[in-house]
């Protein structure tokens, strides 16, 4: 208890109150978008958004008088109760019109969009009112860069240091700064994420999309998340190839890391060809891509292979294009479809399972383990036989021609054997749930590393809805320890954390 008090409480609920502001300013946002549809719900989203700001204000009032530091601790505090407050709250656009009943639903439709997963409990994406479905793709945009990165580039504004904060944000390697200071960082973030989505946006109306489509899409894209406003998905446009040439480009760009598109911007080519994940993240999109076209050209039923259209028989373009979008789509954990994969062949099944675990770039908006923390595992496995052979030798670990420190490496291995051991556990709840040995395995995977599409009853042409009100808590959990990279969440969960200093 003595631990307890020594948090300084009134800063990091003076924080949530920040963050619901901006999530009530983005719900309104969305009550405009429901108005000028004439969707029906506009005033049930006006209410909704003025009460998430009003809970913020006062929120925000009755801690105005707070200690402005933030320790270690406090750090980790904020980003999971921001993200818990924020998905809880989120759920009132969907609980005020009515589009989602049932608090279960609605919390796990929330969470899906923040952690940027892309599971949804929706059967039919298409009736629901326009300004819930934009307010849906908002909460995926909203946490693809991060709910906290989001908060940090205002602290300067409260007098409030934001490291800490990054730092349980984002607790993986690859911590390149653009600028020394951590809220100019954010900031340079954001205006390329925004750039991103007006872009895609641009593109996609003029390939063809209507404006909504085209928004919508481009919101879950840059965001690696996965929502779309058509039940097929991105199959609804498996007859306009340019539509997903645009949008594959745009998941590649979302599953890599952001600080080389600054560098890219300022024409510092060089740094982004020398990038050891850069260069792996590549050429595992081309090696993965020409196995996936491959199979289904010469294997795959090509009357199954598609959600809506069928593809070309015969044709190498269409098995290019369908392979290098699911390859991207599940590496970035994107989870947007253009094809059902497990109707593919089991080669191909089992072939995106295994890509899961794989993960975008360190800095990206992608869930998943990461190519860096793969890149780096195999390093120091390469070096263990070289240490094996002389063991007096000091061969450490290189990246981008640096030597890594130890405790570095063994964050690394650590995190990964976390990860694996999270993947188990989450297989055997949901098994202990009633799900199948398939469904459980996809379940587990997709959720634990923010994908979406799953494999069984969870499978590209399902959805969750189907699952027991246990196994969708459960799933809202992996969402969200994923997403936070595991440490941020399970350190609160132990008694040291809480034990007085």
């Amino acid at each position: 208890m003595g631990s307890f008090n020594k948090l300084n409480i009134r800063i990091i609920l003076h924080l949530m109150g920040l963050l619901l502001l901006v999530n009530g300013g983005f719900i309104l946002l969305s009550s405009i978008v429901s108005f000028v549809y004439k969707d029906g719900v506009g005033l049930q989203m006006v209410y909704a958004g003025v009460t998430v700001l009003l809970v913020g204000l006062v929120t925000m009032f009755a801690t105005k008088n707070h200690k402005k530091e933030i320790k270690k601790r406090e750090g980790y505090l904020i980003v999971t109760l921001g993200w818990i407050i924020m998905s809880l709250t989120g759920t009132m656009p969907y609980l005020f019109t009515g589009a989602i009943p049932g608090f279960t639903n609605a919390f796990f439709e929330t969470m899906s969009g923040y952690t940027t997963t892309g599971a949804s409990i929706l059967t039919d994406v298409e009736i629901i009112p326009k300004g819930v479905l934009f307010w849906r793709s908002v909460t995926h945009w909203i946490g693809g860069m991060g709910i906290i990165v989001l908060a940090i580039a205002i602290l300067p504004l409260l007098g409030i240091g934001g490291m800490q904060l990054f730092a349980a944000e984002a607790p993986g390697p690859g911590g390149d700064k653009l600028h020394p200071r951590i809220t100019d960082t954010a900031k340079r973030l954001w205006m390329i994420y925004v750039g991103y989505t007006v872009a895609e946006t641009i593109l996609l109306k003029v390939a063809g999309m209507n404006f909504f489509d085209a928004v919508n899409h481009s919101l879950s894209t840059l965001s690696t998340g996965g929502f779309s406003t058509r039940n097929a998905s991105v199959a609804h446009w498996n007859h306009k190839p340019v539509i997903q040439y645009i949008i594959m480009i745009f998941m590649f760009l979302a599953g890599t890391n952001f600080v080389l598109s600054y560098f890219a911007f300022k024409a510092k080519f060089r740094k982004i060809f020398r990038d050891e994940e850069f260069k792996l993240y590549g050429l595992l999109i081309v090696g993965l891509t020409i196995i996936a076209s491959l199979v289904i050209y010469f294997q795959a039923d090509p009357l199954t292979s598609t959600v809506n259209h069928p593809m070309v028989l015969g044709s190498f373009e269409s098995a290019f294009r369908h392979g290098l979008f699911q390859v991207l789509a599940i590496v970035t954990t994107t989870g947007f479809v253009s094809a059902d994969f497990v109707a593919w062949t089991p080669f191909l099944t089992i072939f995106f399972f295994g890509l899961m675990f794989l993960g975008g770039s360190s800095g990206s908006t992608s869930g998943g383990v990461k190519v860096v923390r793969h890149l780096i595992m195999i390093k120091n496995g390469i070096l263990e036989f070289k240490r094996t052979l002389h063991p007096n030798a000091v061969l450490p670990v290189r990246y981008n021609n640096k030597a890594i420190p130890q405790p570095i490496v063994f964050n690394i291995l650590a995190f990964f054997i976390l990860y694996m051991l999270s993947f188990i556990v989450g297989v055997l709840v949901f098994s202990w749930l009633g799900l199948d040995f398939q469904t459980s395995l996809g379940g587990a995977a997709s959720t634990l590393g923010n994908v979406g599409p799953a494999l069984g009853d969870l499978g590209p042409v399902q959805n969750y809805s189907g699952l027991p009100v246990a196994a969708k808590w459960w799933s809202t959990f992996l969402m969200l320890i994923g997403r936070l990279e595991l440490f941020t969440v399970l350190i609160l969960l132990t008694p040291f954390f809480w034990r007085n200093r």
